[in-house]
């Protein structure tokens, strides 16, 4: 398994974690079309919030980012964001 995390912090980042949250079902059914995903999860923290996808494999998370693409680009059309912080690695040990 794969796993990315990306932390959203600054311009833009309230416009994205509004979407998400008030699009929340969309977010979900778009999301659960990506093949071999295992669990994606969207938080808002007092600052800005992060994302954690988890996909069987690597290829899984390229597509699960274009989806999150197409979600933005409906729901917060031009909204700009701040550097986003990536942290993307192979799973050792998870349990459910």
């Amino acid at each position: 398994m794969h796993v990315v995390i990306r932390t959203y912090y600054g311009k833009g980042t309230k416009a994205l974690f509004d979407a998400g949250e008030q699009h929340k079902a969309e977010l979900q059914r778009l999301m659960r079309t990506v093949e071999g995903l295992v669990s994606y999860t969207l938080v808002r923290d007092g600052q800005g919030g992060y994302s954690v996808t988890v996909c069987k494999e690597k290829r899984a998370l390229r597509q699960s980012r274009k989806k999150a693409v197409e979600f933005l680009s409906k729901h917060a059309p031009g909204k700009n964001l701040a550097a986003m912080h990536i942290y993307e690695g192979k799973v050792i040990a998870h349990v459910q």
